[in-house]
């Protein structure tokens, strides 16, 4: 099969989909990518063709608010996310599917334009977890903007679609993917770049401090978890991503780009970090302690599960001072209680399905090689594209 992966160009939401992407090539199938053509060199340097189609999240903010003008968040993310962007790519697709003749689509979950695009060209598609679903309220709004996506037959989820590559674990899952009607589970699996390990100090606890490739421009938020991890008996690496830190910092603060996050995590005592989907889960994986500085987008809902969930504390807003992260950490690097939680969900994560074993499950459901899932009660069961008539010869 020939299987096209489509992602905004952006590192949050191609990274995320590079493990799936390599196993799909690894058994045998033909993988390309269509993203934003910023990010084409990024996606080849991984060894994928890619393709141009889409524009990026700035661009489309840009439009966004040149059409409203005013700082009202839920209409210019609706603009966004229901209009800009995915008018931007299906205009692309519309011309690129023709020619690429893909088999089946692979969305990452806020690129739902490529949803439509398959969609109109008869082609499987099945959306691919990165994040949280829309807020409920969020939803609501969106909803009427979005009803161009799909030509009156709505999915379970006008975002997500009805079938889906679920990443979470039970214990911090989103309800609304579990309920979808056709959930392909999978274990989340660390992508990391070809960079070197940076040299830390063996004798002491590690604590890794990151705002990932989008919120590390919140230097503010940087120096003050610095000055407060600094004054622990530890180790701090920081991993600033495309950011720069200007300044000096600590002894005991090693600076860098970016860093084999899966390797710092095997040496890690804690994590600190801005609640993304890939920290959040790559943590929980290692069975370690975590400290959330929320900043944006799903980021404070990831904050507020994994602290209900007892797996790890947050600081956001104003809370986020040297002296509340000082305290915060050492609380967090002596308490065997969270420990124990995070140590749960890395059992949990190890049993969950790997990327090779869902490939075969999705190519298999779309060849029609399994039973379709039972709908719900009062639903419909569904297939990749469940309205597209195409299936791989």
């Amino acid at each position: 099969m020939r299987i096209l992966f489509s992602c905004r160009p952006a590192h949050g939401h191609l990274y995320p989909l590079v493990p799936f992407a390599r196993a799909t090539r690894e058994a045998g199938h033909d993988v390309v990518f269509a993203t934003g053509a910023a990010f084409l060199g990024t996606v080849r340097a991984l060894g994928f063709d890619a393709h141009a189609a889409d524009i990026s999240v700035g661009e489309a903010e840009a439009e966004a608010r040149a059409r409203h003008r005013d700082d009202d968040v839920a209409r210019l993310l609706i603009t966004m996310f229901a209009d800009v962007l995915p008018h931007a790519t299906v205009k692309d697709l519309a011309r690129l599917l023709p020619r690429l003749r893909p088999d089946l689509v692979v969305h990452e979950q806020s690129d739902v334009g490529a949803a439509k695009a398959a969609r109109d060209a008869g082609v499987p598609f099945v959306s691919h977890v990165i994040g949280r679903s829309m807020p409920p309220e969020l939803l609501r709004l969106a909803a009427p903007e979005m009803a161009w996506l799909w030509d009156g037959t709505t999915p379970a989820d006008p975002m997500l679609g009805d079938t889906v590559v679920d990443v979470w674990p039970d214990l911090v899952r989103d309800p609304v993917v579990a309920a979808l009607p056709t959930v392909l589970r999978m274990r989340p699996v660390a992508f990391d770049l070809d960079v070197p390990m940076p040299a830390v100090d063996p004798a002491k606890p590690l604590v890794y401090l990151t705002l990932g490739t989008v919120s590390h421009t919140a230097t503010d938020v940087l120096r003050q978890a610095i000055t407060g991890l600094a004054r622990l008996p530890v180790t701090v690496l920081v991993a600033l991503g495309p950011g720069a830190l200007p300044g000096d910092v600590p002894p005991n603060v090693r600076i860098a780009g970016f860093v084999p996050q899966a390797e710092v995590l095997r040496r890690a005592d804690l994590v600190v970090h801005h609640g993304g989907t890939g920290a959040v889960l790559g943590t929980l994986a290692a069975g370690l302690p975590q400290l959330l500085l929320p900043q944006g987008a799903d980021q404070f809902v990831n904050a507020d599960v994994v602290e209900a969930t007892g797996a790890g504390g947050k600081l956001a807003g104003p809370e986020i001072t040297a002296d509340a992260v000082t305290a915060a950490a050492g609380r967090l690097l002596d308490d065997p209680a969270v420990r124990e939680v995070a140590g749960r969900a890395r059992s949990e994560i190890a049993g969950m399905p790997d990327p090779a074993a869902v490939v075969d499950q999705l190519t298999a459901l779309v060849r029609g090689r399994v039973r379709r899932r039972p709908a719900p009660p009062g639903g419909r069961a569904a297939t990749p594209g469940r309205s597209a008539s195409r299936r791989p010869s």
